[in-house]
């Protein structure tokens, strides 16, 4: 889908229109949908939300998933100006309150409301990893956390209005720079403590730190917990075709730089071939496997114990019926897993089904090759992708959540929906394939698109899958992680390099 407003869509970005499937494929190989957080003021929930919808978010879809949270707050983006540089200001206004909210608080309150199921999701595993790191410094449980600053109402608005605009936006995976908390102290509700405030420094736990001696609070827990849950790696700007930047305005006016939050949007660009097993190594072609059995715990349990599971963050779970020792039926439970997020699921698995043990194994997938796309339909834009299987045969499937939407709306079967949307997908498809190749390619794609049918995009691209992750891997690689040409992605971000000095 392209962005809000924006009249000049990126071609990976647009609707299916006029482009052939090949022209679509090709845009699609080797690429994806990145962002890069450029964190030179720190970040906090209301910078991140504000970036996101300067990036092209959809605010009327932000504010529609707020209003139905019922906390009678109301949302406001307002431009304003930071040393003389333009950035989107939340404002947030509610009425005051006096109690403090728990995690199932939280919970009640998202999954209440009427935002999708996967802003939901994402919305809820933020908050959990603020509850993780407040039980860890407050020596207690998860669910007897109680929520200060963070359960403030405009708090649940920023992290509520950051998943919307994030799972909105479709971005695949993140990139950030190193972090300034700030320096001095702050007060909380339990007192007077040093920056980073406890519950951030748990947070930024293994995040690159970067040196700034400004007294005051650069990176709020709200702020760190997105930055974990959405970034994959930290450093310098990755290779990338940026097509959208939005700058997401702090509340302080800071006397050395401007106070924004800097989120760059676009297509990641392929890498050479001489680090391509190094790319290869957080492609997703590798996932972590858990396994637990369970013969005593209730049917409410273990559906319980799944939401959670979904909620944390899960790419799959599923149960199968078997039969335990002295002839009891149990319960094999199965999670399948980003690796980093292992230890994530075994706390949820430990805390909420009462098992004594955990099996768990790095796993290779072969995944197809894909790309997102928009088809013209009756109803409107209605999005999909189109895919590739090893003999060839490229496929197309709507998106289940807005075919579900337009059934329900319409007082259609969803059946009778699907098959009309892959009907104007066929028709569109080709009708495009009758049109030349594309302005908006490049010469190079151009040049592809004349030598290359689109049966043959794919070949070579898929390459033997790494069967376990970086820290059980062989030392094979070590010659390609210490030398050659790939000695540039160990330049991380340096403070010195950008246009405000922190000295």
């Amino acid at each position: 889908m392209g962005f809000p407003g924006d009249t000049h869509y990126h071609p990976l970005f647009a609707p299916l229109g006029n482009r052939s499937l090949a022209t679509i494929l090709m845009q699609s190989v080797n690429a994806m949908r990145i962002a890069y957080l450029d964190c030179f003021s720190g970040i906090a929930g209301d910078m991140c939300l504000g970036a996101l919808v300067d990036a092209g978010a959809d605010p009327d879809r932000i504010l529609s998933g707020v209003a139905s949270l019922d906390l009678l707050a109301s949302v406001d983006f307002v431009s304003v100006t930071k040393q003389g540089f333009r950035g989107l200001a939340v404002r947030i206004e509610h009425p005051e309150q006096h109690s403090h909210r728990t995690l199932s608080d939280v919970h009640a309150v998202i999954q209440n409301s009427s935002i999708e199921e996967s802003a939901q999701r994402l919305a809820l595993r933020i908050f959990e990893r603020l509850a993780r790191a407040e039980a860890k410094v407050h020596g207690t449980t998860i669910d007897r956390v109680t929520f200060h600053e963070v359960g403030a109402i405009d708090s649940i608005v920023d992290i509520v209005g950051t998943a919307i605009a994030w799972t909105s936006l479709k971005i695949e995976q993140a990139f950030a720079s190193p972090v300034p908390t700030g320096t001095g102290w702050i007060e909380i509700a339990h007192g007077r403590v040093a920056i980073p405030a406890p519950a951030t420094a748990e947070l930024l736990r293994d995040v690159p730190i970067a040196p700034c001696s400004i007294p005051k609070e650069m990176t709020t827990p709200t702020g760190a917990a997105i930055l974990r849950e959405l970034v994959h790696e930290y450093g310098s700007l990755p290779s990338m075709q940026v097509a959208r930047i939005g700058y997401g305005a702090g509340a302080r006016d800071l006397e050395d730089r401007p106070n924004l939050l800097r989120l760059l949007i676009g297509e990641s660009v392929a890498r050479t071939a001489s680090r391509k097993r190094t790319a290869r190594k957080n492609d997703g072609s590798t996932v972590v496997v858990l396994e637990t059995n369970l013969d005593d715990v209730t049917g409410e349990q273990i559906g319980f114990a799944v939401e959670r599971l979904w909620n944390a963050g899960a790419l799959d779970v599923f149960l199968i019926p078997i039969q335990m020792k002295k002839n009891r039926p149990g319960t094999l439970l199965s999670v399948i897993a980003k690796p980093e997020d292992r230890e994530t699921m075994e706390s949820v698995l430990f805390q909420h089904t009462g098992t004594l043990g955990v099996r768990w194994r790095y796993q290779s997938r072969t995944i197809l090759t894909r790309a997102a796309i928009d088809v013209e339909t009756p109803w409107g834009l209605v999005p999909g992708k189109v895919y590739q299987l090893p003999d060839g045969q490229v496929l197309f499937s709507p998106e289940y959540d807005a075919c579900r939407e337009i059934a329900s709306e319409e007082g259609l079967r969803l059946s009778d929906v699907t098959e009309e949307v892959r009907a104007c997908y066929e028709t569109q498809s080709e009708e495009s394939e009758e049109t030349e190749p594309s302005d908006d390619l490049s010469d190079y794609q151009q040049s592809k698109y004349e030598q290359v049918d689109a049966p043959k995009l794919f070949e070579g691209l898929m390459d033997e899958p790494s069967s376990i992750p970086d820290e059980v891997k062989d030392r094979d690689d070590q010659d390609d992680r210490e030398g050659g040409d790939d000695g540039d992605e160990t330049n991380w971000y340096r403070w010195d390099s950008s246009p405000w000095s922190d000295r």
